[in-house]
């Protein structure tokens, strides 16, 4: 079992930054692949990045960004701390979102959506 908890979330101008922070549970938190997704009112969910598990630095996509993202965050984690973050640079409104932390075994599995476990969200709102 994993648990997971974001924390980071809030108000922030356009053009601002904020870093979220997703503490996990458990002593296995290396070995699972993490991923940020995002959800707009009326708009579905949607993967935002994700970073392979903590032995697969070596792959050329140990990160994934999706395309609205690119350039202005960066996901990253820290194993000792059983913590990923997410890095936002340069918000605009429309990622404006609740914003949640996912876990899963299988990296692929994960960047499909279909991770085994969930945070609760964090709101980010970015205001124009």
């Amino acid at each position: 079992q994993v648990q997971l908890v974001e924390s980071g979330g809030g108000l922030v101008q356009a053009g601002g930054s904020l870093r979220l922070s997703c503490a996990a549970s458990g002593r296995t938190f290396s070995t699972y692949a993490m991923g940020w997704f995002r959800q707009a009112p009326g708009k579905e969910r949607e993967v935002v990045a994700h970073i392979r598990n903590g032995s697969d630095t070596g792959y050329e996509d140990y990160t994934y960004y999706a395309d609205p993202v690119k350039g202005r965050f960066t996901i990253s984690r820290d194993n000792a701390k059983n913590t990923v973050y997410l890095q936002m640079n340069s918000l605009k409104p429309e990622d404006t979102a609740v914003y949640y932390c996912a876990a899963d075994l299988n990296v692929y599995v994960l960047r499909a959506g279909r991770g085994g476990y969930w945070g609760q969200g964090t709101q980010v709102t970015v205001s124009s």
